[in-house]
């Protein structure tokens, strides 16, 4: 079916673990993603999405540029090699109920795939499939 090198996107936007709550934020909302990578001189710590924020930052009525983002991020996140396949990467998604894995290699940040990457893939994927079907039907 393909790698995991195929779909993830390379450009991956990450943050110093050192930076506020409200830094992450501004840039989340700058960037119009939905969750950042975050780093410590350049290698991958950890990950803090929108969601951390709501139920971390806003639901507990604190202001987040007295927050440090290490005390909202998930320093537990998934990662995989480019090299693995695509459905190795499904699996360790739903096995882990996670919406997102770090592509790493040799401990190094090289990519990021979401649900949203996987999806497109898969439908790209199932459209060619189709066409691929009906032409050969118009050939028998």
């Amino acid at each position: 079916m393909g790698k995991v090198r195929d779909i993830m996107e390379k450009n991956v936007i990450t943050i110093e673990q050192d930076k506020s709550a409200l830094d992450a934020a501004r840039l989340i909302s700058e960037k119009d993603i939905s969750f950042l990578v975050i780093v410590k001189d350049g290698i991958p710590t950890g990950v803090v999405s929108e969601r951390d924020f709501v139920r971390k930052v806003v639901v507990n009525d604190k202001q987040a540029s007295k927050i440090a983002l290490s005390e909202i991020m998930s320093f537990k996140f998934r990662w995989v090699e480019p090299s693995t396949t695509i459905e190795e990467a499904v699996q360790k998604m739903l096995n882990n109920n996670i919406r997102r894995l770090i592509i790493l290699e040799n401990n190094k940040l090289v990519g990021v795939i979401t649900q949203t990457d996987l999806a497109s893939f898969l439908r790209s994927k199932l459209l060619i499939d189709g066409t691929v079907k009906n032409l050969e039907k118009d050939d028998s």
